[in-house]
């Protein structure tokens, strides 16, 4: 039921107002007594907020609503309303066929482990603790929740910043890194600002594809930087002043060597580059590896040591500030970066890559074609982690086979230090997922 980021899918098949009944219920039932729910813009966000709201109230919690807000704001006002546990119905960077539910700890992190397997239990059980008339929990309405979010990240920017900044909103939720941007001392131009759940400018997820108005608005005029987001606003990625869009792996890089110390770590997925290692090393600092998905990410910032997390998929946290994604944040301490030390080209150029590549296999049936290669590879390799699908490890570099966590998509990575090694890494990769999807379609006889 649960992926990386919570229940997602399509509505009407995966998600409907039911699950959303039985989340909500489920949540209640597992003691939380206040919870925090808000949406992103698509269509179907009120229904589900509603069917939600109902399933807490049912089994006595109090529902907190913010209306249609970035998932970081949900996240971020757990604590802010005295909640135990935050709900946002939003699928992120999905189509806009798509919807999910997404929960949120009393300390802002993202549901993971015994917290989501518990309610998962629930619902497969229908183990809900339904109370009488007269326990029911209330509703309340609260729009300070997004003034409160704007504070936050302008609080915790040093300076009048003085950049001028091209923002994609993508129809989403992000609209409000606009307000925080100029209350920083920023012009700002904005692209696609109203809200519009059938994401029509472009799709959701902000990568450099989907990202061309932008890079081509920034690159054309005397903008210092250019920022997207996705549908709910927790994922943030950027163009430089040439119209560059810097890889997931790059801004990591940057953002980690500007926080992190000798002695310190930095929380990342399996499926970071080694970039990232190389540029924390130089001062003194290192990686430690997760499971894909920001809750895994955050869980790991718990942990003294661990001063930063991030996913190349655009998903930043400072464990100080927020357990979550923040994109408003990120966009903001990314423009505080290029105040200080000078323009995005530059810092991009700094940072040492090797050949990587990423791509998508779509199939109906992500986790047997995974189990299948981990079989394969298992006699093969004397390097095999299974931390997050099937990594292999060689001296040339490395290559990784992961069911996506959101979609129907098997996901590839190889990663070396040179070009031709590179491919011929992805090339097995991928031969694998092939062998497996042939062995998975057409079953041994006995």
């Amino acid at each position: 039921m649960f992926g990386t980021s919570g229940i997602r899918g399509t509505v009407g098949e995966e998600v409907t107002a039911s699950v959303a009944l039985d989340v909500g219920r489920a949540v209640a039932s597992e003691g939380a007594r206040r919870v925090v729910i808000g949406r992103d813009p698509r269509s179907t966000g009120p229904a589900l907020v509603d069917a939600t709201t109902a399933g807490l109230r049912e089994c006595g919690a109090d529902a907190v609503s913010l209306g249609e807000v970035p998932t970081p704001t949900v996240a971020r006002a757990v604590e802010w309303y005295g909640a135990d546990a935050g709900i946002a119905v939003t699928a992120s960077h999905n189509p806009a066929s798509d919807n999910g539910l997404k929960l949120w700890t009393d300390d802002g992190a993202a549901y993971v482990g015994t917290a989501q397997d518990a309610v998962a239990e629930r619902i497969r059980e229908n183990a809900f603790d339904l109370v009488g008339w007269d326990a029911y929990g209330s509703r309340m309405r609260s729009r300070r929740a997004r003034s409160r979010h704007v504070d936050a990240v302008v609080d915790a920017v040093d300076g009048d910043l003085g950049l001028d900044v091209v923002l994609d909103v993508g129809n989403g939720s992000g609209r409000i890194t606009a307000e925080i941007l100029r209350d920083l001392g920023c012009t700002v131009r904005t692209l696609a600002a109203e809200p519009d759940g059938s994401f029509p400018s472009r799709p959701s997820e902000p990568t450099a594809d989907n990202c061309g108005t932008l890079r081509e608005v920034v690159a054309a005029t005397d903008a210092d930087l250019g920022i997207a987001h996705d549908g709910d606003a927790d994922r943030m990625r950027a163009a430089t002043a040439s119209g560059e869009f810097p890889s997931g792996d790059v801004l990591l890089a940057l953002f980690a060597r500007d926080i992190a110390a000798a002695g310190d770590r930095v929380a990342v997925p399996i499926d970071t580059s080694i970039a990232v290692d190389t540029t924390l090393e130089a001062i003194g600092a290192s990686t430690v590896h997760t499971r894909v998905g920001d809750g895994y990410v955050a869980e790991r910032t718990r942990e003294t040591d661990v001063v930063f997390g991030g996913e190349p998929s655009g998903a930043w946290i400072w464990p100080e500030l927020a357990r979550c994604p923040d994109g408003p944040l990120a966009a903001a301490k990314l423009a505080e970066l290029v105040a200080r030390r000078g323009p995005l080209d530059d810092l991009a150029s700094q940072v040492e890559t090797v050949p990587l590549r990423r791509a998508n296999i779509e199939t109906d049936a992500k986790h047997d074609l995974v189990a299948h290669v981990a079989d394969r590879v298992a006699g093969r390799y004397a390097n095999v982690s299974t931390v997050d699908g099937v990594r292999v490890d060689v001296d040339a570099g490395w290559f990784l086979v992961r069911a996506s966590g959101t979609q129907p998509l098997v996901r590839v990575t190889a990663e070396a230090g040179v070009e031709s090694e590179m491919e011929s890494l992805f090339e097995t990769a991928t031969d694998l997922v092939r062998e497996a999807e042939r062995a998975v379609a057409v079953p041994a006889s006995d």
